[in-house]
């Protein structure tokens, strides 16, 4: 059971963190006495959910703490019901007090953390449909733990929210407005990446009033975000988490007019489409070898290449987009998986955008330095890493008991 007796003087409390999909649960236990002293504790995953599920958790060392393995049949409520269990378990004098859960969508009205009601997940379910490869599981382990533990606080944090700051204009489509009313719109995502850096940022860099900075969060799901005084002011994606670049399985900007195509002369499904276009596309489709830049990088493949060609230049042109959807660039962010740890692809980004006045430091980026911009350089370029669930969990602290 989760206490909520009387503790010892030296007890903190502890939060748990869930970023879910499809057949993964992923998952971080903070402790802390402050939003801003929140550290990681221990963290892990439940990979391989539907087929053998392996839980594995390691603390901030890296350290092996956990692993066990189930057959098939474990249901998503066991498997959460092993997490909670180990962390009652192995948390010490500390108590479990919230969970915290990364949601794709959040609509029109959900702009804020929401602790969990039965209201709010309606709403959130409604939203399905706009994200059907996140929404429906980011939303399974909210049920579970309701289930478990109905007296535990959750707090849903959406991925759209930081970027409720667009400008309307930035938000619409050239469809009929009645479309536009029923919720028709840009929402972007990778949210919980964006205010992180946005909060980081000024400590790596004195930024000017009405700073204009460009972040390239480039991982398998891959997107950017231009902000002025660090508030989103548009963003690659869209209506869905297809739009933008080009990303490890998805497809990035695509012209409606092929969806109508695939539909009607080649006699695809609609279930066809949606299953290319989120999982048989992007640097696997054009590659047929792998959505991994790593993989890409080291083969010497002509397809390899043109992949990560079409990436870069994809980047490269949104970046250009968001210049100017900014009024202009003073510093660039490269953030998440690719942009934290494949320098050749920071390099070819950079010299494509050199027009802008962008002048990598090779040395600095090759080394993986901080700030790879020369000092000569009149956009200042950064590798910062980004901690969305270390975001998560301060929203969810801001609202516990």
């Amino acid at each position: 059971m989760l206490d909520r007796s009387a503790q010892p003087a030296m007890q903190r409390d502890c939060l748990l963190v869930i970023n879910a999909g499809s057949s993964s649960i992923k998952f971080s236990l903070l402790c802390g006495d402050t939003a801003e002293s929140l550290e990681t504790i221990a963290c892990g995953a439940i990979e391989a959910i539907g087929s053998a599920p392996h839980f594995l958790v390691g603390d901030q060392a890296g350290a092996r703490l956990a692993e066990r393995r189930w057959d098939e049949q474990a249901s998503h409520d066991a498997l959460l019901g092993h997490l909670i269990d180990w962390i009652e378990a192995h948390a010490g004098p500390n108590r479990l007090i919230a969970a915290g859960h990364r949601v794709a969508h959040g609509g029109l009205d959900c702009v804020d953390p929401q602790r969990i009601t039965p209201e709010v997940m309606a709403q959130l379910r409604a939203l399905e449909p706009l994200a059907p490869m996140h929404q429906a599981h980011n939303l399974a382990p909210i049920d579970a733990l309701a289930r478990l533990h109905p007296g535990l606080l959750q707090v849903a944090c959406f991925d759209t929210a930081f970027h409720a700051t667009n400008p309307a204009i930035t938000r619409m489509y050239g469809l009929p407005q009645a479309l536009t009313d029923a919720g028709v719109r840009r929402f972007g995502f990778h949210g919980l990446s964006y205010e992180y850096i946005a909060g980081e940022l000024p400590k790596h860099a004195a930024q000017p009033p009405q700073a204009r900075t460009i972040v390239a969060h480039l991982g398998s799901g891959a997107s950017m975000c231009a902000m002025v005084d660090g508030k989103s002011v548009a963003s690659t994606m869209g209506f869905s988490a297809l739009d933008g670049l080009l990303m490890g399985t998805r497809c990035g900007a695509l012209d409606p007019g092929v969806v109508l195509y695939l539909l009607q002369e080649k006699g695809m499904s609609v279930g066809q489409v949606e299953n290319m276009l989120y999982h048989d596309s992007g640097l696997l489709g054009v590659s047929g070898i792998s959505n991994d830049v790593r993989t890409l990088l080291a083969s010497d493949s002509a397809a390899a290449r043109t992949a990560l060609d079409l990436f870069v230049y994809r980047a490269a042109r949104e970046l250009g987009s968001l210049a100017a959807a900014a009024g202009g660039i003073d510093t660039l962010v490269f953030t998440a998986g690719i942009g934290e740890n494949a320098a050749p692809i920071r390099a070819r980004i950079c010299e494509q955008s050199a027009w802008l006045g962008i002048d990598l430091d090779r040395d600095a980026n090759l080394a993986g330095q901080p700030c790879i911009s020369t000092p000569a350089s009149r956009v200042a370029v950064w590798v910062i890493p980004t901690d969305e669930a270390l975001m998560v969990a301060r929203h969810t602290f801001a609202l516990r008991p």
